[in-house]
């Protein structure tokens, strides 16, 4: 063992000195930073690189730093015209502030070197620049959210006061006029303190200030529950908060705009404990960044160099039943189960112990020797994916942890035997109760609308929130499963289509869903994004409130079916037309019929048009949010021409649109 630490150590001696060598002259890092390729690339010495570097340079050279907010746009004309931003965190001195935008414009173009498009985040600072005009412009993407490791003693209570102090803060900074910042510490319940902080663009409006900084507070909840630090960054406005001053706490009221009275304090890293205080001293630029860069990158190799030690050694006796998964070593034992055990646990796949059967394979309720009640997936027997691709998609999908999501517990993987084992969600599906005339009196209005909010919390975890962004593509109501208090959990998630993070859209060869709820550009051409959850999302929130099925639904009178009937109300001023009769007395119509305008906006023909899920559950959660006129939702469905393309594209052979729900879940990496 000794040999092989010194031998290891002699080895990288010299990358260590290298490494710290070459940090203490670079660039310190960005937190995260995003290159777009959605508007195109330019060539070197090219017009648009003239134009960039004018405009980023006309940003640090400014001596007119209003609230640590600059805006420059090169001369020239579209498409060759550069904008850009750069925004200083509000309680920074000017010369802090104008080397954090030095270092972030030579960062963000090395890091970014052809991309017409990028943004970039510090501590201090946020930098950003494009081809098309952004200024008095919210945007919501692309963003960023991290939070801290360490959880908080009193989850709940430091939950509530976090939310509180952060809401009466929103109005303060989105009325701050020209300085669109506001900082506010607290006593937690757990007697431990909160410093939280928020801020905006200046360019922006109070309202848009304010709804982005609303955005932010309903998504916070959904990933930082519990922890004692997040940060969330957009390219319009910013929130963080953590159980130590990271700002300047001696500044006065927001509203005003005063100096810093001491030199921010400078962190190991993001989310390292804080450090003593730095000297009162001015420090100038380069000195900082010398004595950050070798503040992160020591401890860092060292840590690197630990690290790659142990890996070494456990390589050298690794067991055959460990393997790497995309980013880290992980053991299959922890979610791998054996085959005996699973089929004592399901009464050897017995037929009393089914609860359903797909197009995947059937579905058993099992119990395992602790008691613990489970879910089993028996996949078909025809799945051509390799045992290590099937080990690795499944470990990745374990990883995925929302309340409104069906936890994925583990996997067994025997001979051809391959078995998916999930928790045990006790009362079914949703499907079995919205379509039943008799079990739909179980759902109120207040149960139906806190199905809807859950599942569009959910999407929008595996949309943005997740570590995969992930698609799910068979998104329906026999996918949404209900626990014992009506909560749903949306299920199946793991067939879903994992993207690379900053993918946005796709394409596909093999079409998987449910004729209905798939968007027409989907079923016809193969194209996918997040808006095709978007649009099944709208199908079942016009399925949730009128009790009816898309794949059944057909006025007689009309010809008409779920989509157009309900286009046809809506523009009639009818929409009460579309509501369950059993949902006229239990709740206030204005809210269900706003619902039905929501589910319009998801199911419109143009993809574009079509809301993402973050800007739907803030709808859902504020009605306060103006919502735009829908248009007219996709209409393939209607069409026997277009049905029949559909039909063919899903190779499904089946005898009319009111017959034919077919459920193609495939297990394969995608």
């Amino acid at each position: 063992m000794a040999m092989v630490f010194s031998r290891l150590l002699l080895f990288l001696s010299p990358i260590f000195i290298l490494l710290v060598a070459v940090a203490s002259t670079g660039q310190p890092r960005f937190i995260d930073h995003v290159c777009s390729n959605v508007v195109g690339n330019y060539s070197k010495k090219s017009t648009y690189e003239a134009n960039l570097n004018n405009a980023l340079s006309s940003i640090t050279s400014n001596n007119d730093i209003d609230y640590g907010f600059y805006s420059s746009s090169s001369s020239g004309q579209e498409p060759d015209k550069v904008y850009a931003i750069g925004l200083c965190r509000g309680d920074l001195k000017k010369d802090v502030c104008r080397s954090c935008l030095n270092d972030s414009t030579v960062a963000l173009k090395e890091l970014c070197p052809n991309q017409k498009e990028a943004i970039g985040w510090y501590d201090n600072c946020s930098l950003r620049f494009s081809n098309t005009s952004m200024f008095g412009i919210e945007t919501e993407n692309p963003n960023f959210m991290d939070w801290n490791s360490k959880n908080v003693s009193d989850i709940n209570g430091y939950g509530e006061a976090l939310k509180t102090q952060l809401d009466s803060m929103i109005s303060e900074a989105a009325s701050g006029g020209s300085f669109k910042f506001a900082t506010r510490s607290s006593v937690a319940p757990d007697l431990s303190k909160i410093y939280v902080l928020v801020q905006c663009t200046p360019d922006l409006s109070e309202q848009e200030c304010s709804n982005c900084l609303q955005m932010i507070s309903v998504q916070t909840p959904l990933c930082c529950t519990g922890k004692d630090g997040a940060r969330y960054y957009k390219p319009s406005c910013n929130f963080r908060y953590e159980s130590y001053p990271f700002f300047d706490v001696t500044a006065a009221p927001r509203s005003s705009r005063l100096p810093l009275l001491t030199p921010p304090p400078i962190h190991a890293a993001p989310w390292s404990p804080p450090l003593p205080p730095v000297s009162h001293l001015p420090i100038n630029g380069k000195e900082r960044n010398t004595r950050t860069a070798i503040i992160i990158v020591v401890p860092t190799v060292i840590v690197m160099l630990f690290a790659v030690s142990i890996f070494i050694i456990l390589r050298m006796r690794k067991p055959k039943d460990t393997f790497e998964t995309a980013d880290e070593i992980t053991s299959v034992e922890s979610v791998q189960f054996d085959f005996g055990t699973i089929r004592a646990a399901t009464n050897n796949f017995s037929d009393a112990n089914k609860l359903g059967k797909g197009g995947f394979g059937a579905v058993y309720r099992g119990r395992l020797s602790n008691g613990q009640e489970i879910a089993v997936k028996r996949l078909s027997r025809n799945s051509g994916q390799g045992d290590v691709e099937f080990k690795n998609e499944v470990l990745l999908v374990a990883k995925l942890q929302h309340r409104n999501l069906v936890r994925l517990l583990g996997f067994c993987l025997e001979g051809n035997e391959r078995l998916l084992i999930y928790e045990f969600v006790p009362k079914t599906s949703l499907d079995h109760y919205i379509f039943d005339p008799m079990k739909r009196a179980d759902l109120n209005w207040g149960r139906r609308y806190k199905i809807i909010g859950g599942i569009a919390r959910g999407l929008l975890y595996l949309h943005e929130d997740s570590r995969l962004r992930i698609i799910h593509r068979d998104l329906k109501t026999g996918n949404i499963l209900l626990d014992a208090n009506m909560n749903p959990k949306i299920s199946d998630f793991g067939m879903a289509r994992l993207f690379v993070l900053d993918q946005t859209e796709g394409s596909t060869n093999r079409i998987v869903g449910t004729y209905g709820y798939m968007a027409p550009e989907y079923a016809m051409f193969g194209q996918f994004s997040t808006k095709l959850d978007v649009f099944s999302f709208g199908i079942l929130i016009l399925e949730i409130i009128s009790g009816r099925k898309i794949t059944n639904f057909r006025d007689v009178e009309n010809m008409e079916y779920l989509l157009s009937y309900a286009w046809r109300n809506w523009r009639e001023g009818t929409t009460s037309n579309l509501i369950d009769p059993t949902l006229i007395k239990s709740g206030p119509i204005i809210e269900m019929t706003r619902c039905i305008h929501i589910g319009l906006l998801c199911v419109q023909q143009n993809v574009a048009d079509r809301p993402e899920m973050a800007s739907i559950v803030l709808m859902l959660n504020s009605d306060s949010v103006a919502l735009p006129v829908p248009t007219q939702p996709a209409s393939f469905m209607q069409s026997n021409v277009q049905s029949a393309i559909s039909l063919q594209v899903l190779d499904i052979n089946c005898g009319g649109i009111t017959n034919c729900e077919v459920s193609i879940s495939e297990l394969y990496p995608r």
